[in-house]
């Protein structure tokens, strides 16, 4: 006799409708980017192929595809370093008290509630105002920002709460500096954090379209570009775009996922090694 309660099986299936909710979609798609090259938008498939694969890697007649890749990725990296060292410094500061730390902390998460279209069109007219051009880089830049900041930051948040302060009474003890003790002592402890931060912030903005819509000037980034290309494009190439995207983002999680894995596996040879020699 099963001894799961009913109860088991009816959340199993609510689980399993809200996974196909959320890659349905994901999963249709891909499906479409393998029409033949007689196929179109919808169902039913007309043959399977990779011409529209193919298709992608040639000249296109509209958009800037591997373009807008290019800026996409540029930004996501900037995005990335910046939300990362950031972030460590917010944490960091945010140990002790100090005058305006409450407000301070309000402020920057209010950007998490505010709608991103307003952030977007706020941004772009304070540079327009101050006579600065509104371009991917710049405004762009500042745009995304507002948004993987606070989780950035947040995350750092929960994670020096948590830090024992002890490591660093001990490497002080050892005649440390505050540098050494950051660079040798903090950092490598946190440093799962630090990818997750960083994960954070490159796939943010990597997908982010309302606050960069008004921010990135007469360059789009990849979001913009594919929102463009849904009102001209008529081919299932617009899905074989989707789906590669959506390889690639998975194909980032997973480096920072071994990454992770890796550190921790260094991370426990090194405790090992030291027992050891204890």
């Amino acid at each position: 006799m099963d001894p799961r309660p009913r109860s088991f099986y009816i959340l199993a299936a609510v689980f399993g409708l809200f996974l196909l909710f959320l890659y349905g979609p994901t999963i249709t798609i891909a499906i479409l980017s393998f029409q033949g090259p007689e196929g179109g938008l919808t169902f039913p498939m007309r043959g399977v192929s990779l011409h529209w694969f193919r298709d992608l890697f040639q000249e296109q007649a509209v958009g800037d595809i591997w373009g807008a890749f290019g800026r996409s990725l540029l930004l996501g990296l900037l995005v990335m370093v910046t939300t990362v060292t950031v972030s460590v410094m917010g944490g960091l500061a945010f140990r002790k008290k100090f005058a305006g730390s409450g407000l301070l902390f309000q402020l920057v998460v209010a950007s998490l509630v505010i709608p991103s279209i307003l952030v977007s069109l706020g941004v772009g007219l304070i540079f327009s105002q101050a006579g600065l051009p509104v371009h991917w880089a710049s405004s762009g830049f500042g745009a995304q920002l507002t948004w993987t900041l606070p989780f950035g930051l947040l995350i750092m948040f929960a994670v020096f709460n948590r830090f024992n302060p002890a490591y660093e009474e001990a490497a002080r003890d050892q005649g440390a500096s505050a540098w050494q003790t950051i660079r040798h002592v903090v950092l490598p402890i946190i440093a799962p954090s630090l990818i997750g931060v960083a994960l954070f912030g490159f796939t943010l903005s990597y997908d982010e379209f309302a606050r960069t819509l008004l921010t990135a000037g007469s360059y789009n980034t990849l979001p913009l570009e594919i929102y463009g290309m849904t009102t001209n494009v008529t081919t299932p190439v617009i899905f074989a775009l989707g789906t590669l995207t959506t390889v690639f983002s998975f194909a980032v999680i997973g480096v920072f996922l071994v990454t992770v894995w890796v550190l921790g596996r260094r991370r426990a040879r090194a405790g090992s090694d030291a027992g050891k020699g204890v």
